[in-house]
């Protein structure tokens, strides 16, 4: 996903020269189709997140966009009192592009895991959250976001996998549903919509029919939409490659709470920190239950027990 995110960036500067874009050292054989294509407006300013948000906000300031562009453990949380006083406070357009969500860098240990960005950022009102599904989505957000004018954080996977139905749909503030089913809602983050369709399929021929909602973004998060959806089914199961405090999960509970919606909840997530543990992606992910076969056990699971309140 990366890689195609920067690519949409270079067209994105094509045609807009406020673009610039900033790096902590990192995106090497990534961000290369930036800077050979535009070397003056590409900064690399080194292992020094607080600076590249200080710089940022300068030059947002300015006149112009700033992109900037880090592993998401680091940017999110390094220079978080230089985002909530600068880009948040002063309404400035800056682009903070967190790359690695979840267990994306899982042989660089815990340092590297970003399983509180979402959760930390989006508590900011004046920050705009964006965790797109696949690359098809995150060139469309972009491309949609390209004149907002307030601050944007992107949760950027390093690589993709395309979600089949989505078809690179994305709406700010809206869901986008796949499939059809009143059994079941699997709700998503990021780059978990995957995995989530592989399970409502193998959960249909069960005859478990769910249907899957993205959510992409927050701030604005769509309310309205997920009380629509989830006023409709039963049981929501939530997917997310982050803590299921701060999350996804986090806000689906909060619409089922204030909206008095008849829906149970399962919280599919990461509780505790996993300390001494390294390992790809997919071990990762086997080991938290985030798998298409978990998230099938954990429906399956739910859906027997809410049969039995009846």
């Amino acid at each position: 996903m990366r890689n195609e995110f920067a690519d949409a960036l270079v067209e994105l500067a094509e045609n807009d020269p406020r673009v610039v874009l900033l790096t902590g050292d990192l995106g090497f054989m990534v961000l290369e189709c930036f800077s050979d294509r535009f070397p003056d407006r590409f900064f690399n300013v080194g292992v020094a997140e607080q600076n590249m948000l200080g710089i940022a906000t300068g030059l947002a300031d300015s006149g112009y966009v700033p992109f900037v562009y880090s592993i998401a453990t680091f940017v999110s949380m390094r220079p978080y009192e230089f985002l909530r006083n600068g880009a948040i406070l002063h309404d400035l357009p800056i682009r903070v592009v967190g790359v690695g969500g979840g267990f994306d860098y899982g042989h660089n240990g815990v340092t590297h895991f970003a399983l509180e960005d979402v959760g930390i950022l989006r508590v900011q009102p004046g920050l705009t959250v964006i965790a797109p599904a696949d690359a098809g989505q995150a060139r469309s957000a972009l491309f949609a976001t390209a004149d907002l004018a307030r601050p944007i954080y992107f949760r950027v996977a390093r690589e993709d996998a395309p979600v089949p139905g989505l078809d690179g749909r994305f709406a700010l503030g809206r869901v986008q549903v796949i499939g059809d089913g009143d059994d079941l809602a699997i709700v998503t983050l990021g780059t978990m919509a995957a995995p989530a369709v592989v399970a409502a399929d193998v959960l249909a021929e069960e005859g478990i029919n769910a249907i899957v909602v993205v959510v992409p973004t927050f701030n604005p998060t769509p309310i309205e939409d997920l009380v629509d959806t989830l006023g409709r089914v039963p049981l929501a199961l939530t997917a997310e490659a982050h803590y299921v405090t701060g999350g996804v999960g986090s806000v689906v509970a909060e619409v089922i709470a204030e909206h008095g919606l008849h829906c149970r909840l399962v919280r599919c997530g990461v509780t505790e920190m996993p300390k001494g543990i390294s390992g790809s992606q997919e071990y990762l992910s086997e080991i938290y239950g985030l798998t298409a076969q978990d998230l099938v056990r954990t429906a399956q699971r739910a859906a027997r027990s809410q049969l039995q309140r009846r």
